[in-house]
């Protein structure tokens, strides 16, 4: 059975606490989207992995020391990369779950910090936190500041109401549309591009709106302030199966039309955690229980074959 995306966020509490969201009592915390079964209950049954002692002695003194790994990701309620389970406070999803297998490897306790978008760089540049993991894009510009470890493909999606015969295949196709994205985004970058090239051919520019969750855009989509939804390809391939109300306009690369986006564990420059991270990254890709991950959360086409160390991400121009 497929559930409508209301009855999916009733199940797992996929809300911010503190957004005053409440998970529904005696629910059953498994979803199945598109053939997917989806545990959205607090016990998760998390797949797990044996410390590698070699890799782990990779991993900076000071870390060692504390025996803890601390993670932030995006408090964002997007299923499948993350959101609140049933008891709407334990946080779920691919994210966490690569994160916690990262962690195994490294020998290292994990602990999860969720944060608004912006403060996922601000906590990593004043080293509270030690990596990332939320979706985020390898991008030449970010690299100045930080290194990345890949661990998943980055896709991106158009989503628009459903029958409204939008198609999406480059920048003429978004002349003179609303279209929403979240700031700060590779996305956000991409359709700021697409819009400046419009201009440059004559055409218009994209009216761009700005929204803090994808809960709030599909609000917009619906009601018809907005024409597209520019976000993650994973969130909208289970909004569309979930709910129904919505299809993919079109799909992009997150790092553009020449190179295949890329999604990393991110950490401050040069603070020598970047290699263990991939190291563990590769050892999890080996033994299988990346791939376990990836399968559990309906995620197997964004697999890759080798975690890498700051390969070439999106550009800083995109022309």
């Amino acid at each position: 059975m497929v559930l409508g995306l209301a009855s999916v966020l009733a199940l797992a509490g996929c809300a911010n606490p503190s957004s005053g969201g409440t998970a529904s009592s005696g629910a059953s915390p498994a979803v199945e989207v598109s053939g997917t079964s989806y545990n959205l209950g607090a016990d998760q049954h998390r797949v797990t992995t044996p410390k590698v002692d070699s890799i782990a002695a990779e991993v900076p003194e000071a870390i060692r020391r504390r025996g803890t790994l601390q993670i932030v990701g995006s408090t964002s309620s997007e299923p499948p990369l993350s959101c609140y389970a049933t008891d709407n406070k334990t946080v779920i999803g691919v994210e966490p779950d690569i994160a916690y297998l990262v962690a195994d490897v490294l020998g290292l306790k994990p602990r999860l910090n969720t944060v608004s978008w912006e403060n996922i760089f601000v906590g990593l540049d004043s080293g509270k936190y030690d990596v990332g993991f939320s979706n985020i894009t390898d991008t030449e510009e970010r690299k100045n500041k930080y290194d990345f470890a890949t661990y998943r493909k980055d896709n991106l999606a158009f989503e628009a109401k459903k029958g409204n015969g939008l198609k999406v295949t480059g920048p003429r196709d978004v002349a003179g549309r609303t279209v929403a994205v979240q700031s700060g985004t590779n996305q956000e970058k991409l359709l700021l591009e697409w819009s400046d090239q419009d201009v440059h051919a004559g055409l218009r520019p994209v009216n761009v709106k700005y929204y803090q969750s994808a809960g709030d855009a599909y609000l917009a989509l619906s009601s018809g302030r907005i024409d597209l939804y520019l976000g993650p390809h994973p969130t909208a391939a289970y909004h569309v199966a979930s709910a129904g109300q919505t299809e993919i306009a079109g799909s992009y690369s997150g790092a553009g039309a020449t190179l295949q986006g890329l999604i990393g564990a991110t950490t401050k420059k040069d603070d020598g955690l970047a290699k263990p991270l991939a190291d563990a990254l590769n050892d999890v890709i080996k033994n299988g229980t990346y791939g376990q991950v990836l399968k559990r959360w309906g995620l197997s086409s964004e697999a890759v074959a080798t975690s890498l160390v700051n390969p070439p991400g999106l550009p800083r121009t995109n022309q």
